[in-house]
């Protein structure tokens, strides 16, 4: 009888053992994905795709669904870093400048100047610099998997063609909510107003605000050219890379093959997306600007001096901020820039 009971007890312990991993975890019906923008737009695609991406790998274990305009905060992108850490959010595509005031590092992005092109973005992403920078962001306790890009915000607005800075000089701008974009425009004498994206779009048809400087795709996918916004200059000052990244307890939750294939599509999501928000944007010739430019949007592309002119005014808050983000880092970011080609 004795025997009996420990063969059945063994037989139990072997069945428990036998179980898939994912089994023994307990998961959400629905995971809340944020995102600032919907699916008109390369991020917004990228929210959906890694989505599905994660249903197909995990075999529906993980369902996750897309909350794109920030609203589970009220719309408040500079909140969305903090939600993520509380639990309000599960899993984001966020914003390295919407992040920045929360984590100081990421304003290493907005450097006025700093990334003279596409290889730049990807020789600190991809880098040593990279991969920092997803430490840092470890340690404020969310999950960082994989790096997207909504890309260089180029400038627009409804009153006259920007060559040189004396052009910005008392203008409206709207900008986004980092002290840095504060400074790096009262150094070309125009008037910065920070306020959310869903504030924006009313104030540019109203005219409370001249211009805004925002990527080509965000142009497009947001029809600001329909708002009055006749005057685009292609200027490429700083880029702005998303990051996939999922909140630790909810991490910590699902089996270590679940987390693989979480991360391997957040990787694939991300290439694809970087694709998609670069696509047409190489040449100053490219169809899209051609487009703008028959829908009666003036397209300004700056030459390299002409771009100097910027980068000198903007320098002392480029030094400035330097030290809010670590002198070591922004000398690292440099080297790794001045190395790509």
């Amino acid at each position: 009888m004795i025997r009996s009971l420990f063969a059945l007890a063994a037989m139990a312990a072997a069945a428990t053992l036998a179980l898939p991993a994912a089994a023994e975890q307990k998961y959400q019906p629905e995971y809340r994905l944020s995102t600032v923008l919907g699916n008109a737009f390369p991020w917004g695609k990228a929210g959906e795709r890694w989505a599905e991406l994660v249903k197909q790998k995990t075999e529906g274990r993980i369902n996750i669904k897309m909350y794109p305009g920030t609203s589970l905060v009220a719309g408040d992108q500079t909140r969305e870093f903090t939600a993520i850490r509380q639990g309000v959010i599960d899993l984001a595509i966020g914003s390295s400048i919407n992040w920045s005031p929360q984590v100081k590092e990421l304003n290493l992005f907005s450097l006025p100047f700093l990334m003279p092109d596409y290889k730049a973005i990807d020789a600190l992403t991809q880098g040593e610099v990279g991969r920092e920078l997803f430490k840092v962001i470890e340690r404020n306790g969310v999950v960082p998997l994989a790096w997207g890009e909504n890309g260089f915000r180029e400038i627009s607005n409804s009153k006259h063609e920007i060559r040189t800075p004396a052009d910005m000089k008392g203008l409206k701008f709207r900008v986004v909510g980092s002290p840095l974009f504060n400074d790096t425009f009262t150094a070309l004498g125009a008037n910065p107003t920070q306020m959310s994206w869903a504030d924006a779009q009313p104030a540019l048809a109203s005219g409370a605000v001249d211009g805004q400087e925002n990527p080509v795709s965000v142009f497009i996918g947001a029809k600001i050219g329909a708002v009055g916004q006749k005057y685009l200059t292609i200027w490429g000052y700083v880029a702005d890379p998303l990051i996939f990244v999922v909140n630790r307890k909810v991490w910590e939750s699902w089996s270590k093959e679940d987390r693989e294939a979480v991360h391997a599509s957040a990787l694939q999501a991300g290439q694809e997306e970087i694709a998609q928000a670069r696509q047409g944007l190489t040449a100053a010739g490219s169809g899209i600007y051609r487009d703008l430019a028959a829908s009666g949007v003036k397209v300004t592309h700056l030459s390299e001096a002409e771009v100097n002119a910027f980068r000198q005014l903007t320098r002392p808050a480029y030094d400035k901020w330097s030290k809010t983000i670590g002198s070591d880092l922004v000398k690292k970011a440099e080297a790794a820039v001045a190395a790509r080609k």
